[in-house]
C-alpha cells in the first residue's frame, strides 16, 4: 500500500509571493487548519518542500 501524506495549512498565505500562494492552492488547501491527503510522490514532496514554512506534514498509511 502506498504511503500518504496529510498536509495541513498552519500559517496564512497573506503576504506570500504569488507562486507560494498558487502552490498552497494547488495542494488543495484553502483556509488555515484545512487538511488534505495526497499520495507520497516526488511532485507532491516538491510542492510541500516549497511551502514548508506554511504547512505541517504527517505521514499516514
Amino acid at each position: 500500500m502506498a504511503k500518504k501524506l496529510k498536509v495541513t495549512l498552519v500559517k496564512s498565505t497573506i503576504g506570500q509571493k504569488p507562486a507560494k500562494v498558487a502552490t498552497v492552492r494547488s495542494l488543495g488547501l484553502r483556509k488555515i487548519n484545512s487538511s488534505v491527503e495526497h499520495e507520497d510522490t516526488p511532485a507532491i514532496r516538491g510542492m510541500v518542500d516549497a511551502v514548508a514554512h506554511l504547512v505541517k506534514v504527517e505521514e499516514t498509511k
